[in-house]
């Protein structure tokens, strides 16, 4: 069987393409770069762009089934890529697959996808998607929803497809690193002075990888699967990594308020310093939504159960080490 991966070289892409081999699938992975995390697969691979209907095309043409976890991640109030890859790149690749006729097609979405109200009940499915046009809400939330109901059309087309929606992601296999990664392995080098009041629900890519396996064959047509972890706090989640890592873990809280003030400026010193901000308001709004969330329905679905956070930072740092990330530390 041909299985086809978009996204094939982030974090949760090179894990599932792992998988897909270890299993005996013939696996297709497409990506844009990144290409050396995916060295030593077994896999054919095309480099391309979701949003160019022509690579497209090419990776989709022939595959029995597809994972679409393609899409940008932004932490920014103005990104331009955002809706042409997470909502175009969507698009791009639904009609590919309705063209070539492909069994089962799974789309990654987030759980950033849902709106934030009724903030005090649990979150599920059956809450609704961001209002794609509610600017007060961050792009990548309403490009996750625009994303989600591209699929939701083309299933009313024809197209046999699963939506997941994975809560935050962290584990092993982080290559890029990923964002989160990135403050991980500052908290391991003793890098982090401090970390910010809030929290998230973080859940292990491979628990992740395991649901989407199951849901290629599990999975309902035309029915999505919240993906949800554990919640723990940022100071939960660095004491626990400095306990792993053996360093000492941050000695600052930041209250959010404090922190949502001095957020312009981090971003503004990132842009002169031609990097990467940990903090912006996005990220920080990210923190203060989706405490109680459930995964009921893929634990009884698709067999989904999230290991402990312990375990997964435990893994995560031992896998930074064997990858030569904590070299020196």
């Amino acid at each position: 069987m041909l299985v086809a991966v978009t996204g094939a070289t982030g974090h949760v892409g090179a894990t599932l393409t792992r998988a897909l081999v270890a299993r005996g699938d013939k696996v297709r992975a497409f990506y844009r770069n990144g290409e050396e995390n995916l060295r030593g697969v077994d896999c054919e691979r095309i480099v391309g762009d979701i949003r160019d209907p022509e690579s497209v095309d090419k990776a989709v043409r022939g595959a029995e089934v597809v994972y679409h976890l393609a899409a940008k991640i932004s932490i920014d109030r103005v990104d331009p890529d955002v809706v042409p890859i997470n909502v175009g790149g969507v698009e791009t690749i639904t009609e590919a697959s309705l063209r070539h006729g492909v069994r089962r097609f799974i789309h990654f979405s987030s759980i950033h996808a849902f709106a934030i109200e009724p903030a005090q009940d649990v979150l599920d499915e059956n809450r609704a998607l961001n209002d794609e046009h509610d600017l007060s809400q961050p792009p990548y939330d309403r490009s996750k929803a625009s994303g989600h109901r591209v699929v939701k059309r083309a299933v009313s087309r024809g197209l046999d497809a699963v939506v997941l929606h994975p809560a935050g992601i962290i584990g092993p296999n982080d290559f890029g690193p990923s964002k989160m990664g990135r403050i991980l392995l500052s908290v391991a080098r003793k890098q982090l002075p401090g970390v910010v009041n809030g929290g998230f629900s973080w859940v292990d890519v491979r628990d992740v990888v395991d649901a989407a396996l199951a849901a290629e064959t599990a999975g309902r047509n035309g029915e999505n699967y919240l993906l949800s972890g554990n919640w723990h706090s940022i100071r939960e989640v660095a004491d626990v990594t400095a306990e792993v890592a053996g360093v000492r873990s941050p000695l600052l809280n930041t209250p959010m308020w404090i922190a949502r003030a001095i957020a312009p400026l981090a971003v503004g010193a990132a842009k002169v310093m031609g990097g990467e901000p940990f903090v912006t308001g996005v990220a920080l709004h990210a923190l203060r939504i989706h405490r109680h969330t459930s995964h009921e329905k893929a634990n009884r679905e698709l067999g989904f159960s999230p290991r402990p956070i312990r375990q997964t930072l435990a893994d995560t740092i031992a896998w930074y080490r064997e990858a030569g990330m904590l070299k020196g530390s």
